[in-house]
């Protein structure tokens, strides 16, 4: 499902992930990362990978959608709609105040969705990463001691 991701955001090359490591971040000792899942016929058509967030304003926490995929052949169903909704109710179950997620701006139809959702884009906030080399090269400016 990953790599299916990855080949529709037109990435095909771009996945780093192992299966060991996604075990250990799904299923190890402290579980940082959680994924709902549409299951048929006994095969995966559908994920929604999320993990909890914290918002300094709510003082709660909120869920952060990493990604939603549902395979190609198996769109038009609704299952991308029940895992949203999945996640809707981790959120009031638990008290969280938010579900938010990123989506690129060339997917129509992802945004479309998100639109027939009620969802709402934060057209003031950019998205920001460090990666790499920028990555480590911050990291060396911490003063250790």
């Amino acid at each position: 499902m990953i790599h299916g991701l990855a080949v529709y955001e037109r990435e095909p090359d771009a996945v780093q992930n192992t299966v060991d490591a996604l075990t250990a971040s799904l299923f190890g000792p402290e579980p940082r990362v959680f994924t709902h899942v549409v299951e048929r016929e006994g095969t995966i058509v559908g994920i929604a990978m999320w993990f909890v967030t914290y918002s300094t304003w709510t003082g709660t926490h909120g869920i952060w959608l990493e990604d939603l995929y549902v395979d190609d052949a198996e769109r038009g169903q609704g299952y991308g709609k029940a895992l949203i909704a999945s996640l809707a109710a981790e959120c009031v179950e638990r008290g969280y105040s938010r579900l938010e997620w990123t989506v690129l701006d060339w997917n129509a139809p992802a945004l479309s969705f998100y639109r027939s959702l009620g969802a709402a884009p934060m057209d003031e906030w950019t998205t920001q990463r460090l990666t790499g080399d920028e990555l480590a090269g911050l990291a060396r400016h911490v003063e250790r001691g």
